[in-house]
Order: structure tokens, then sequence, then C-alpha cells
């Protein structure tokens, strides 16, 4: 027998370390080559990892939440070499079921309600949304033997799957650990604020005609293919930007460099059962507002079941993050760096306005844009926001093409 050291490998991106965020093995395991073992997250993405040999899992080289630095062991593996001593052959299938079962370390593995005599399967984060909903998974079909997240909304639409009320009890304290995505986040946003510069502007935008635009979109459409806002916005962005392209930019604070992008790389802020994140949708400005919302829906929909992929959640040159109807009257939104400036559009709302022929109610919403003041000046970032609101506010305009639309020609 011999044993096979897997260090953490170099990962790329200028990766030096890496944090262990899920095992999907434990000692005592056999694997075969080939075969996932553990989940890292980096600072740019989190990776699975397969075994470079097959053989029986001797050491794992940290718990979940461990920093590993590249290079470091990650797993140690037994393999059987000819000549050498043999594992001790595994007892037959009736013991194996009789001998107890260790408890496992993977979290959606855990004993949970059973469906039929069998374990129903679920991820962490879906077990912890139904718990925080009261449902019972038991009762909630699942496809592909699994419950995923759009098993839950289903579950939630039929209104089945309540466990019955309980009295509340005072719950007690508990430790949390910061790990994972929520680690992530807490440095980039941490490094974030103390190195950036910010300032944010809001400006109200009357978004009564686009509204009204949308509403006839969606009827022409049907109940499948539904216009929100934010593609919109999304359109209005990747057309201002024509004119502004400093905010199109990362600034590169070591070196001193300001790169400004030709290509709109728009990040959406997305809220996840794990914590936020930020698929990119790559090259924005060459797409309709149809396949914008197309691209927003699924990206979003990948990202909250965990299955997006790591490209899709790097190179962003600009970022909106949207609350939608939680949006709120303003915002200050912490920029995504190395980006120059993120975008929040807040909460529509019906308000009176004076206007030529009287008071008329009208649909408001502000928009609120913080930028890096190192490479924007402000009014660099409120001629910018005119630009989309001017668009915003006659919606054919996102619809034209040619020079007569671009961005730095707006009024």
């Amino acid at each position: 027998m011999s044993r096979y050291p897997f260090n953490l490998p170099d990962i790329g991106e200028g990766v030096t370390e890496a944090e262990i965020v899920e095992w999907h093995v434990r000692v005592g395991d056999t694997v075969d080559e080939g075969q996932v073992i553990a989940a890292v997250m980096t600072d740019k993405a989190t990776v699975e990892l397969e075994a470079p040999v097959s053989g029986t899992i001797a050491e794992l080289g940290g718990k979940v939440g461990a920093m590993v630095p590249v290079g470091a062991l990650l797993v140690a593996i037994a393999t059987g070499q000819a000549g050498e001593e043999t594992p001790e052959k595994a007892p037959p299938p009736a013991a194996a079921e009789a001998m107890p079962q260790p408890a496992p370390d993977r979290p959606e593995l855990q004993p949970g309600p059973e469906r039929a005599g069998q374990v129903v399967l679920a991820s962490p984060a879906v077990r912890k949304r139904a718990r925080a909903l009261g449902i019972d998974l038991a009762s909630v079909p699942a496809h592909g033997g699994q419950v995923h997240h759009a098993d839950l909304d289903a579950a939630l639409i039929k209104g089945e799957t309540r466990t019955p009320a309980v009295a509340a009890a005072v719950r007690p304290d508990r430790e949390i650990p910061v790990r994972g995505l929520r680690r992530r986040i807490a440095r980039q946003t941490e490094e974030a604020s103390r190195r950036i510069p910010h300032f944010t502007y809001v400006e109200e935008i009357d978004v009564t005609e686009l509204t009204r635009l949308r509403a006839v979109l969606n009827r022409q459409m049907g109940a499948e293919a539904q216009l929100q806002l934010l593609p919109f916005l999304a359109v209005a962005v990747c057309r201002a930007l024509e004119g502004f392209a400093l905010l199109n930019a990362h600034y590169d604070e070591g070196r001193g460099v300001i790169t400004q992008f030709g290509q709109v790389n728009l990040g959406i802020a997305t809220q996840t059962p794990a914590g936020l994140m930020v698929p990119v949708i790559h090259g924005a400005q060459g797409l309709d507002i149809w396949q914008l919302a197309m691209a927003i829906a699924r990206l979003a929909a990948e990202a909250r079941e965990g299955r997006i992929a790591a490209a899709e959640l790097t190179g962003s040159t600009i970022t909106i993050s949207s609350l939608g109807k939680l949006g709120g009257i303003a915002a200050t939104p912490i920029i995504n760096r190395p980006e120059v400036a993120v975008l929040a559009p807040n909460r529509v709302v019906e308000r009176p306005v004076w206007t030529a022929h009287g008071v008329e109610p009208r649909q408001l919403m502000n928009l609120s844009i913080s930028c890096d003041h190192r490479v924007v000046d402000g009014y660099d970032a409120a001629a910018f926001v005119q630009a989309i609101k001017t668009l915003i506010e006659t919606p054919a305009l996102l619809f034209v093409r040619g020079e007569e639309g671009r961005g730095a020609n707006l009024p």
C-alpha cells in the first residue's frame, strides 16, 4: 500500500490559497480517478477538484472552512500496488448493512425526512430555506431524486406543505463561522469600502411611459415571456456607456492604470441562499432587450441553484444591483472592485406630479450610482445618469439604432 499526497493545485489567476467549502468524501472512502472529492472557493469562484488516482482516502488536509495554501496537502490517498499489502476485503453486503454507519461529512447526505423509506436529498441551502418557510421536505415532489429551490417554489404555490404551527420558543444563542461565499463577500466589501473613495449620486426618473410600453410588450408576448424593468435598464446602461467609457472600466491601483473596456460585461448582483453573487453577461452591449431578459433570468436561476459556471462569475466591467420591490427610496451601493461604478435602481412608486396638464399620477423611480472618485468625477457620474434618464423616460430611444441614438449624442 502506498500513499499518494494530493496537494492543492495552482488554480490560476494569481490565487495563492483557497477555502475548503465542501468535502465529497471522508476518511476510509474508496474513490476512483476523476471522481469529485472536494469543492474549494477562491476569490474568483468555487472549483470542484477531482481525485488524481484511484484508492482509499487516508487523510483530509483540513475541515470545511479551513484555508489551504496552494501546494499544501489537500488529501492523501492510499493506493494498492502490485506486490504490496492489499486492503482488507469489504464485508459481504448483509454484514455491511448491519454495521453502524459513521456520521457523514456531506451536509446534503445527512439524515433527513424520508419519502417511501429513502432519505430526501436536498442541498444545505434548500434545507435551510425549507425550515425557514416551515415546509416539510418529505411532502415536496422532487425532480431527479433531489429537492431544488424550484420544487419549493411549486410547493409554496400549492400551499399544502406547511408543517403545523407550534408555540414560539426562545432560541438559544449560536456562533456562526464566516465561511465560503459569506467570507468572500466580507473580504470583497471590506476591501472596497476601505480602499475606494466612494461617492453616491441619486436621480429621480419618471418610468411612466416605460411602464406602459412594458405592459404592451408583455400582453403581446404572453405569460411565458414577461419583461421586467431590469432588462430595460440594462439596455439603457449599455447605450449610455457609449458616451461615457470612463465608467466601463477597472482601476489597477497598484500599477496606477485605468483600463477602459470596449465591451460591456454587465454584472447583475443576485441574492442567493448562500449570499450575494454577481453573475456576468459578457458582451451585453450586443444583446437586445429580450436576449438580456433571458440571460438575466438564466444566470439568476443558476446562481440560486449553485450550478453557475465559474466563467460567468468573473470579468464584469460595471454592475447593476437591484432589490426590486424591496429597493427602498435610495441606496449607497458598494463598488464591485476593481470596477469604478455600480448602479442601484430603487422601487417604483406612484406619486402626484405637477405637469403642463395639471397634477397627474406618475410612476417614479430613484436611480443611485456609486463611483470611485479616483477615476470618476461627480459631473461625469451625473451626466451618465442623465443619459440613462433620457433613454428611460423616452423608451422609444432604447430601440433606435445608428449614430443618432448613441449615448454621446443624447440630449
